[in-house]
């Protein structure tokens, strides 16, 4: 990712260096996670560039025909209102992610989400950054769910350039049709992971995509060649019940919990085993 960029900087504080953070920046010292303020002036920038941009026109009106018109298909007569957001990096100082995040609020403008209906974690976040995403009305999670997030009504998850791992558990812990036809996926193709991955890797390890990558509903979303870094191999990702209901009935019943034993890189921050 470009993250080339650092935000209104008002100290550091020690920490380890994780994804989206900038080593040849010279204000981020290895090592340490700045302390940043969200810079406002930033942030209405990289949106309202976003909107003069085709490729956002070009999100909006697939995303509203897709997501608004059809939304009783979702579950019954319950609109879409809510979404949920994993691994954002450090906007403070990634222009990627800021461009992510900036993306995020056009989608909940557009979509008619609230922000306060948006939960959003990543284990990178600095504690500024935390401040900086309540002050813009989200609601910040504090434990590392690790992508097993229960979902009870239609959800919209914003994964952008998450690793694997993050969607297989995601997809486990909603292992029912009926609660599947409720996740909304705009993040990494399925496709594409399944592509660039041996097949027999991919089926042991990533058991819950495999099995569902063949009845899901997946709509590459455009990226301009300036994006490329930051909206890149992405797609809307649905799963729609009458392609659910064709996968065997075994196959749901009793799913174990993924383990990830054979995965040297796993591309994901797992929570803390309390001893």
């Amino acid at each position: 990712m470009a993250c080339n960029d650092d935000w209104q900087v008002a100290g550091r504080r020690k920490g380890a260096a994780r994804r989206g953070q900038d080593p040849s920046n010279p204000k981020l010292a290895s090592h340490q996670v700045s302390d940043c303020k969200l810079d406002k002036q930033k942030m209405t920038h990289a949106m309202n560039e976003l909107r003069g941009e085709n490729v956002w026109m070009e999100w909006r009106d697939l995303l509203s025909k897709r997501l608004l018109s059809n939304a009783s298909d979702l579950s019954g007569d319950v609109s879409l209102q809510h979404c949920v957001c994993y691994g954002l990096g450090n906007f403070a100082s990634c222009v990627s992610a800021r461009y992510q995040l900036a993306m995020l609020l056009l989608l909940l403008e557009t979509l008619q989400i609230p922000v306060g209906s948006c939960s959003v974690y990543d284990p990178v976040f600095s504690a500024s950054e935390c401040d900086a995403l309540k002050e813009l009305g989200f609601t910040v999670l504090t434990e590392n769910e690790e992508g097993k997030r229960p979902v009870y009504q239609p959800t919209l998850f914003y994964l952008m350039h998450c690793g694997k791992a993050l969607y297989n558990n995601l997809l486990w812990r909603n292992w029912t049709p009926q609660t599947l036809q409720k996740i909304i996926i705009i993040g990494n193709r399925f496709d594409g992971i399944q592509e660039r991955m041996l097949q027999r890797e991919f089926e042991r390890d990533y058991s819950f995509l495999s099995n569902v990558i063949s009845v899901c509903d997946e709509t590459p979303l455009p990226c301009a060649p300036r994006f490329m870094d930051v909206f890149n191999d992405t797609a809307l990702i649905q799963f729609p019940l009458e392609k659910l209901n064709k996968l065997p009935e075994s196959l749901w019943i009793e799913p174990s919990e993924p383990l990830y034993q054979h995965c040297q890189d796993l591309e994901i921050i797992q929570r803390e085993k309390k001893s």
